[in-house]
């Protein structure tokens, strides 16, 4: 090959955005030489090559948007410590269909189970399949959205929250809300409902949500909702954050447990 020619295919290359390829060019046109690779395998190699480039783009990109809090795989979670916990169950889910599907996902256990780090390693397998995810806390969404009303900018604040396919709200009943913040928490999950999908982790049962929200109206309403389509995972287990000082006998199995 030329160097006049080297140069138009490299040219072309840019131009078509095929910025792998363009890389890695001469090594892929060398390595094919010295195998006589037939043309259609030498495509299905190059395009291959493109394809995976710009698929690991975009999931760095839409990890970075999802605003996760930390970034850990369903691959990390130690099922061996929650035996509470259906292993199948979380890898059923991790196929995405409940998306497809348009149905919620609720996470129940006592703080430190890990229900953050399996929300998580849920929302990176949505990512995967090429789904848009948005994290957040209940508190921290309450509060934008108590902003936006400040501002009157509350329809645009709420299209932040109802646009990404997946919406993981993280840590319900941590913190109290109030009837505004409790009605401002329903219209999102009434914008949501039947379109788009939430994974949701409380600490909180759903006897007790009434307290949570401050209403037992409005709880209800949230609650009828979330749970029309809904799968409950409940785990009860030891904190994932005493796990070294139980393994040193720092604390007793009993103060670990909620």
């Amino acid at each position: 090959m030329s160097a006049a020619q080297l140069e138009r295919l490299q040219e072309h290359l840019q131009r078509l955005r095929l910025f792998k390829v363009r890389e890695r060019l001469e090594a892929l046109l060398q390595d094919a030489t010295t195998q006589e690779t037939p043309y259609a395998d030498f495509l299905d190699l190059v395009l291959t090559e493109e394809v995976a480039s710009k698929t690991a783009k975009h999931v760095i990109m839409r990890t970075r948007l999802a605003r996760f809090p930390f970034v850990k795989s369903l691959e990390t979670f130690d099922f061996s410590y929650q035996p509470s916990l259906d292993k199948k169950q979380i890898q059923t889910l991790a196929t995405c269909h409940f998306i497809e599907h348009g149905e919620n996902v609720v996470l129940l256990g006592p703080p430190g189970v890990g229900k953050t780090h399996l929300s998580v390693g849920l929302g990176l397998k949505a990512i995967e399949r090429g789904y848009r995810v948005l994290f957040t806390t209940a508190a921290s969404m309450i509060a934008a959205l108590s902003r936006a009303v400040s501002e009157n900018r509350l329809d645009e604040r709420l299209k932040i929250y109802t646009v990404p396919r997946l919406l993981i709200v993280d840590e319900i009943g941590y913190l109290p809300i109030d009837r505004a913040g409790a009605n401002l928490f329903f219209q999102l999950i009434s914008r949501r409902y039947e379109r788009g999908p939430m994974i949701l982790t409380t600490n909180q049962s759903f006897g007790s949500w009434g307290e949570v929200f401050g209403d037992r109206v409005i709880a209800t309403a949230i609650l009828d909702r979330i749970l029309h389509h809904a799968i409950t995972v409940n785990i009860r287990g030891n904190s994932y954050r005493l796990k070294e000082k139980l393994k040193a006998g720092l604390v007793r199995p009993s103060e670990a447990t909620e």
